[in-house]
């Protein structure tokens, strides 16, 4: 068989290019991948297949978000006058945690502008029927404005039944913004969205890959579940939109998850968190009510943080590692996937071996095997030194949530297997 010479110089030389491109890439991924396992596992990759590795290191391999936090620096500084009245009215509710969870204090002022504030109630939501319930509830009795952003919206009886509820709203003059993730509810149907907007509802996806170099930004994502009617109410927690979230999915049947219904100045927290978004894919800002309506009947002291691929430094993955270092008696986790990284492996390992009483909660039905499969490699090590696992056996569990001692407990929308990956926007509320 004969191969024409040229033919045979030209896949030579792209070969000796494509392999000089991977071991540049190999470098590029040693000096900026967060963990030491990714920047191993890319470099060998990208040294050893680089004709596949190097795409995927382009779309998957990215560490920065570029131009979320650039674009809100702009905006506060084109719009100081109108955002610092917003915080200095939060900040009137700002308070110290108790003495037993000081050391906190600096970490979350390193990461929020608004960290604990007073006046604040928790109400916990423990299932897909009594959270829509709630929330629905809560949209029927909204007198001006709904902001409804989820990583997942599906387009079945749950999503229809939202949808409606939010078109009867916005036929009564109710201003409602629509915000969702592409990829999380990539089965979002384009007859649902012009249903929403054709009724005077402004529908937006998060937009992940706009601005220059950010085309391939595809695995960054929004992963928040934030519902806020009237700057008064909010809700925050595990749920998406979709009949898997009721028990509908017979291989995942029952699911169960948590959620949050939250009054007080976290409210306006996850308002700013809302606000921010939103800027971010419409790049128009929202006017709503930013005025603090306390509970003090209840007067819970609580700690709003969002976090995401925008942040200079790994805040969930920092903050989390705190907590678990704070733990004196108990910890106790439970979360739908398990992938620690070896900061947080370490972290709970020490919490063992200091005698803290650390248990584990999983599901026993995985709905990603391969993240499922994954965990197991750390069972062996944990168990031997005291840090017990259990598998929820009930159906499939979803929830995220941290009890630390008696003092401290959080509900959010990250998963164990998030913490290093910061794969999602990450939100844990706090209550001391």
């Amino acid at each position: 068989m004969l191969v024409n010479a040229g033919v045979l110089a030209v896949f030579s030389t792209a070969t000796v290019v494509v392999h000089v491109v991977g071991v540049a890439h190999a470098a590029h991924a040693v000096m900026n991948v967060r963990s030491s396992q990714g920047a191993i596992a890319w470099s060998i990759s990208l040294i050893t297949f680089p004709w596949l590795a190097i795409p995927l290191y382009w779309i998957l391999g990215r560490t920065k978000f570029h131009g979320y936090a650039e674009t809100l620096r702009s905006v506060y500084a084109e719009h100081y006058k109108l955002i610092e009245p917003i915080y200095s009215e939060l900040i009137k509710f700002q308070v110290a945690p108790p003495d037993n969870l000081a050391e906190l204090q600096p970490l979350a002022e390193a990461f929020t502008e608004i960290s604990f504030t007073s006046g604040n109630a928790a109400e916990l939501l423990i299932d897909g029927q009594q959270t829509y319930e709630a929330m629905l509830k809560k949209i029927a009795s909204a007198r001006n404005y709904i902001l409804f952003q989820f990583y997942t919206v599906n387009d079945d009886q749950a999503g229809n039944e939202f949808k409606e509820a939010l078109i009867a709203k916005a036929k009564q003059g109710i201003n409602i913004c629509f915000l969702y993730d592409e990829i999380g509810s990539k089965k979002l149907s384009r007859p649902y969205i012009e249903s929403l907007q054709q009724h005077g509802i402004a529908v937006s996806a998060f937009n992940t890959t706009q601005g220059q170099g950010n085309r391939l930004q595809y695995n960054f994502r929004n992963h928040r579940k934030i519902l806020v009617v009237d700057g008064e109410i909010a809700f925050v927690g595990g749920l998406n939109i979709g009949d898997e979230y009721l028990g509908k999915n017979p291989r995942l049947s029952p699911w169960r998850d948590t959620h949050i219904i939250l009054e007080g100045p976290t409210v306006q927290s996850l308002q700013n968190s809302f606000v921010r978004d939103w800027y971010w894919a419409t790049r128009k800002l929202l006017e709503v009510n930013w005025e603090v309506k306390i509970n003090q009947e209840t007067n819970q002291t609580a700690f709003i943080l969002p976090t995401g691929p925008a942040d200079s430094l790994p805040a969930c993955k920092l903050f989390f590692v705190e907590l678990i270092n704070q733990a004196q008696t108990h910890l106790w986790i439970a979360s739908p996937y398990f992938v620690p990284d070896e900061a947080t492996l370490s972290a709970l390992k020490l919490a063992a071996m200091r005698g803290v009483d650390v248990r584990i909660l999983l599901p026993n039905r995985p709905d990603h095997l391969f993240v499922y499969l994954c965990s197991f490699s750390y069972y062996t090590e944990m168990e031997r030194i005291g840090i017990k696992l259990y598998r929820y056996k009930n159906g499939f569990m979803h929830q995220k949530i941290i009890v630390v001692d008696e003092n401290l407990a959080g509900v959010g929308t990250i998963n164990l297997e998030d913490v290093l990956k910061v794969r999602g926007y990450c939100k844990k509320t706090h209550k001391a």
